[in-house]
């Protein structure tokens, strides 16, 4: 099987997980995937396979070298995006791109535009996975699950590339911030290891955003509107006005690099109680917290006008920037830069707006930057990944296993 048939077999699984459920895995058809995975893994002659109850699937490929080598990992995720659905992806390959436009679905006029995705025009010459426009495609993070599969299976048939141990892990419920949760680090057995769980070729990436999660409860008072005078709290507005006194510059949309933000991602509301949720983030654990603090000031400062316990706050830290765990072992950067410039890639080092299991991880005990994938526009129907970006990061895994080995 190539790199490109295990990719497609792979997104024809739906396993959209799902916030909701305070379930690990959080839906039921990520393990039918694991299960898949499982026996493929068997079927190629891999060693230590465990799928544990929670969907955590991990395997060995035994060093083919005498000398003490680090034993190092590869990790992936298994879950589609909650914020479309994953089910009957239809993907086609578009070959040899032309740069002009691709209608994803002409009957609802879905059209991947370089109009509006310029990124298209970097790849022009290459074969494109695109989506029928009605879902997602899956390459986050299938991609990276076949690009690790895909390699491990390279190096056993390459047997003169000489390497250490390798652990590759597959876990369930990156995109509800909990694919590490449950991850056991002590079990996998690595010194470090990567994600391949980035977007563009040459991404690699040791910084992340720290995370929080708040989400602000109104309570109102709910008379009859035609007697409402002076009595009346409509919670919708209170909670409207809250909305109103965080910065509208700290916003995603006004935001990049390494500037932080406020997102408010949910409301829901009537006259007697509303909440809104927000996710808070930023590069800076100082102004990380501080976010934090203004949004508790901001509790506070309503609850002086309209009364005490009107606005309650709950605030939940989701995870940490990640660099400051990898930079007493940067080595492990290094190795990536040179196995990307080995194989003809081109690194860009840069900050990630967003956060990956390997931020958890590194937090647990397993240093862990990431990689690219080679996926673009992630969790839409816009999604594409070029098969030329998924062949370089598969190349990328098997030079960072012969570099890890010849040090």
């Amino acid at each position: 099987m190539t790199l490109v048939d295990r990719f497609l077999k792979y997104v024809s699984f739906d396993t959209q997980s799902d916030e909701s459920t305070g379930l690990t895995p959080s839906t039921p058809k990520q393990m039918v995937f694991a299960e898949y995975l499982k026996a493929e893994l068997e079927s190629l002659g891999l060693e230590d396979i465990t799928l544990d109850g929670h969907g955590y699937l991990f395997a060995t490929l035994p060093a083919n070298i005498d000398k003490e080598v680090p034993t190092i990992g590869f990790i992936a995720h298994m879950d589609t995006s909650p914020d479309m659905s994953g089910k009957d992806v239809t993907p086609r390959i578009v070959e040899k791109y032309d740069g002009s436009d691709i209608v994803l679905c002409a009957e609802e006029n879905v059209i991947l535009s370089p109009a509006q995705f310029p990124e298209l025009l970097d790849h022009k010459g290459e074969d494109l996975i695109v989506t029928d426009g009605k879902t997602l495609l899956g390459a986050d993070d299938k991609a990276g699950i076949a690009e690790i599969v895909s390699a491990m299976v390279y190096l056993k048939e390459h047997p003169e590339i000489k390497h250490g141990k390798i652990r590759i892990g597959f876990n369930p419920d990156e995109e509800i911030g909990e694919g590490a949760h449950k991850f056991d680090v002590e079990k996998f057995g690595c010194e470090w290891g990567y994600t391949m769980d980035g977007g563009e070729v040459g991404e690699l990436e040791f910084e992340n955003f720290n995370a929080a999660a708040a989400k602000v409860i109104f309570k109102g008072r709910n008379v009859h509107p035609g007697y409402a005078k002076d009595k009346m709290i409509n919670s919708i507005y209170l909670a409207n006005q809250f909305t109103n006194l965080l910065p509208a510059q700290e916003r995603p949309e006004h935001t990049t690099g390494y500037e932080g933000f406020y997102h408010l991602i949910g409301i829901q509301g009537e006259v007697e109680q509303s909440t809104v949720s927000y996710i808070i983030r930023d590069h800076d654990r100082v102004k990380f917290e501080d976010r934090k603090k203004e949004m508790e000031r901001l509790v506070a400062q309503m609850n002086e006008e309209y009364g005490e316990g009107t606005v309650t706050l709950e605030l939940r830290d989701q995870y940490y920037n990640m660099r400051e765990k990898i930079e007493p072992v940067m080595h492990i950067i290094d190795t990536a830069f040179a196995a990307m410039e080995a194989v003809g890639v081109k690194p860009n080092v840069k900050p990630i707006r967003g956060g990956t299991d390997g931020a958890q991880l590194s937090f647990k005990g397993l240093p862990c930057p990431n990689i690219f994938a080679g996926g673009l526009n992630f969790h839409g129907r816009y999604e594409f990944v070029p098969v030329q970006n998924m062949e370089k990061a598969m190349k990328v895994i098997v030079k960072i296993a012969e570099l890890v080995a010849s040090k």
